[in-house]
């Protein structure tokens, strides 16, 4: 059986993790109204057909 080496990396090849602030950016306004509208259609849809709706996420073959 042969054995191959493999070149170990060191931590200093690795390039530096950049800054990132992990906090989200607070929503604004606009955002919010953005969701409500989205919200708003998916409950005129689930108002008239609910169940067609749902049959569309519904695999074939009940899965």
């Amino acid at each position: 059986m042969s054995e191959f080496a493999q070149p170990s990396r060191s931590r200093q090849d690795d390039p530096p993790a950049p800054d990132e602030d992990p906090t989200p950016p607070p929503a604004g306004p606009a955002r919010g109204q953005g969701l409500d509208s989205v919200l708003d259609m998916i409950d005129d849809v689930l108002a008239v057909d609910a169940q067609e709706f749902v049959r569309g996420f519904v695999q074939k073959g009940g899965q």
